[in-house]
Order: C-alpha cells, then structure tokens, then sequence
C-alpha cells in the first residue's frame, strides 16, 4: 500500500505538468503559425489548420514553411532541453550541457567537414555530426580517465577546453570555405530554422523522439545517481552502462539536432535549472516538462527571431542567447540564494 500512494502521486503530478506545458506549447505554436511577414491573423489560421479555406494564399505559407519551421523549433528546443539535464544529471552540476561540454561543438565540426563535402544533409551530414560528437566524447573520457569512470569536475573542466578547441577548428574550416557556402554555415553556426521542411521534419522526429522514451525510462536512474555513484550500486543500478548508455543517446540526439539547426546555446543551461527550481529534482517529472518547456522556449524564440527585424530575420541562437545568459546568471544567484537560505 506504502509503495501505490508514491507511484498514485507521481502520475497524478506528471499528468498536471504535461497538461501545463502542453497548453503552453500549443499556445506559442499557434502564434508561431499566425505571426509573420505575410501577415495572418488567429482566425485565418485557425480556418486554414481545420481545412475550411485551402484557397487562400496563406495555406501554402502555413504548411509548406511556418508549420515545419515551428515543428522543427520545437523537436530542437526539447532535445537540447533534455541534453542539459541529463548531462547536469550525470555530472551533478548546474553549467554542464552538452554545448558547454563541446558535444555540440563536435558535432558541429563534423556537419561542417559533411558540407564541404558536398554531402546530403541526411544522412551524409548528420553522420558526420554524429561522429564529430562521439569523438568530442571519447577525448573528453580520455582527458577526464581515473579510478572512477566519470569524475564531474575534470569532465566539466576537460569540456570547457575541448569546447574552446573545437571553437578553433570550426574557425578555421569557415576560413576554408572560399565559394557561397561561406554565408551559409556561418548563418547555420548561429542557429539557422530556415530550411525546415516537413520531410526533413519527420526524419529527425523519427531520430530524436525514441531518444526521449529512452531516458524517460531510465529517469528513476538517474534520480539515484544523483544521490551518488555508491548509492546508486546499492540500489541495483549498473552506473557504467547506465551512463554510457545515456550519453550515447544523448550524442546521437543532440547531433542530430545540430546537423539540422546548427549551434544552439544556453537551452540546456536555462530550461532544466529553471524547471527544477519550480518542480524538484524528480527526473521522472523533469524528464518531461524539459522536453514540453524546451520545446515552448524555442518555438518562442524562433517568433522573435522572424518578427524583431524589420527585414529578413536574426539567427534563432542569437535570441536564445540574448535571453537565456541573462535569465541563466538570475536563476544561478537565486538558486544559491535558496542554498544559503
């Protein structure tokens, strides 16, 4: 009886958080169909979704280039969302996610060596990317190797120097590039949605979305890991394979994403610290919210992006840093503040 009341209380919580964050991810995504340089209006739109007004001019920009373009702002938001938290996760601190550690930063050399290679973008550069990722990985591990398989502090620190040389690299390969593609991966550096199709879409849903059912399955894992590698032994879990195995499907989420979006920073930081703050440090609810808030914040995000400009638009991770530095520090000093108190 002691064990159904958690596990009552637990689904209960979980089905209010998602019924929230949904409510809010369909809100955004709907000012995200409606706002544009073509104008709209929620009435219009509404008519188009239902399929009451297939004539009109703005069926085509709705499904053919905002729909997508919202849907992929939201698969990239949730997967970056619920990177940073499992690395913060595995690692037990605030700053980690994965495009502070260079696992994104790697990624991203491997799609820009794709590019120049004239590969297609699926799967030619998101193999790349996949494999820039892992190597960032596997030199991390090597530079962070002792008696334990996974010290937090000279992962983090090893992440910081692997992110700046990958910083480097990724330089230098924009400095190779001497033809047209130039423009275009400096603006895919910088968080490009621009391209989004529904094909494109599906594929990196088809990619991504059995990364998220996975680490929900393994998040009562890492709630125990959180109370310590010991601990976690004693309560049955395998802490080697386990976090392997999430950071492998972290990589492979997370590479995807940046083959297809480009570099995206601070979502990771900001969404999970904001999240746990406001719901505890259950990764079984965090799991989720991570995925619907992320999802929200960058579907908002990309709206800014399109409609700040007066003309054309500003790289989705320019807004995303302007927002999330700034809300990042205030959310640091506050949750310190809870400390102290």
């Amino acid at each position: 009886m002691n064990g159904t009341v958690p596990k009552a209380g637990l689904a209960r919580r979980l089905i209010v958080v998602a019924l929230v964050l949904t409510a809010i991810l369909i809100s955004v995504m709907y000012i995200g169909l409606a706002v544009g340089s073509a104008g709209g209006g929620w009435r219009a739109v509404l008519q188009i979704l239902i399929g009451s007004d297939e004539a009109h001019l703005l069926h085509d920009i709705i499904w053919r280039l905002r729909l997508p373009r919202v849907l992929l702002a939201a698969l990239l938001g949730a997967t970056l969302s619920l990177g940073g938290m499992v690395f913060q996760a595995l690692l037990r601190n605030p700053l980690a996610e994965p495009y502070i550690l260079g696992v994104s930063g790697g990624a991203a050399i491997g799609a820009i060596v794709g590019i120049l290679l004239g590969l297609s973008r699926f799967p030619g550069v998101w193999m790349m990317a996949f494999a820039g990722s892992l190597a960032t990985l596997g030199v991390l591990f090597l530079m962070a190797a002792g008696r334990t398989m996974l010290r937090a502090n000279t992962l983090l620190l090893s992440g910081v120097m692997v992110n700046a040389f990958c910083a480097a690299v990724i330089m230098f390969l924009v400095s190779m590039a001497q033809d047209s593609r130039l423009h275009n991966i400096i603006f895919w550096l910088m968080g490009d949605l621009g391209n989004a199709t529904l094909g494109n879409t599906a594929i990196l849903a088809a990619t991504v979305l059995p990364c998220f059912i996975l680490i929900f399955a393994r998040s009562h894992a890492m709630n125990l890991l959180a109370l310590g590698s010991d601990m976690a032994r004693t309560m049955g879990v395998n802490v080697g394979a386990t976090t392997v195995l999430l950071l492998a499907v972290t990589s492979l989420m997370v590479s995807a994403t940046v083959s297809y979006c480009g570099l995206v920073g601070f979502v990771g930081l900001v969404i999970p610290h904001m999240l746990r703050l406001v719901l505890g440090p259950d990764h079984r609810v965090l799991t989720v919210a991570c995925i619907l808030g992320g999802a929200a914040f960058m579907v908002l995000c990309d709206v800014l992006a399109r409609t700040l400009p007066p003309h054309g638009e500003i790289p989705v991770g320019v807004i995303s840093a302007m927002i999330g530095a700034p809300l990042f520090i205030y959310l640091l000093r506050r949750s310190k503040g809870v400390d102290h108190g």
